[in-house]
């Protein structure tokens, strides 16, 4: 007989029995939408303000290099297509890929740079990346410790 564990978040308390389906069709179904003021059960919301500044600075942090990266192609053509300049593709796929791959560090950028409080930091938010992967390591650690105690 299998161990009883406890149900995800995400999973039901328990499940239903064989005859259990055309029960619950009759019962009526509660209302998906939490109630104002409450919070959802087992988890942290991030404030909207929070939130809003992470958006702006991944925005921005993505956003340039993304496109910088999609300029490349363009400017390779118009150079190579009107015979300015001859333009090897191995430049053009090496900047278009690091132009990309900066994007893909604007990302973790964005998050860590932005203040977690709901108070605002600085323009570019250098000294917040300390102060959030120390959280977000002991956040980890946590989870980790928990996981092992109770497995």
């Amino acid at each position: 007989m299998a161990a009883k564990r406890k149900p995800l978040a995400f999973e039901p308390e328990h499940s239903p029995k064989a005859g259990a389906k055309a029960k619950a069709k009759d019962k009526p179904k509660p209302s998906a939408k939490p109630k104002p003021g409450s919070k959802p059960r087992g988890s942290q919301v991030i404030p909207r303000e929070v939130a809003n500044r992470m958006a702006r600075r991944i925005g921005v942090a993505t956003g340039v290099p993304s496109v910088l990266g999609m300029g490349v192609f363009i400017g390779s053509y118009l150079l190579v297509s009107r015979g300015i300049l001859d333009v090897p593709p191995v430049v053009t796929l090496a900047s278009s890929a690091g132009l990309f791959l900066l994007g893909v560090l604007g990302l973790t950028y964005g998050v860590l740079s932005a203040s977690w409080e709901t108070a605002p930091g600085s323009l570019l938010g250098t000294e917040q990346i300390g102060v959030n992967m120390a959280r977000m390591k002991a956040s980890i650690r946590a989870i980790r410790q928990g996981g092992k105690a109770s497995g």
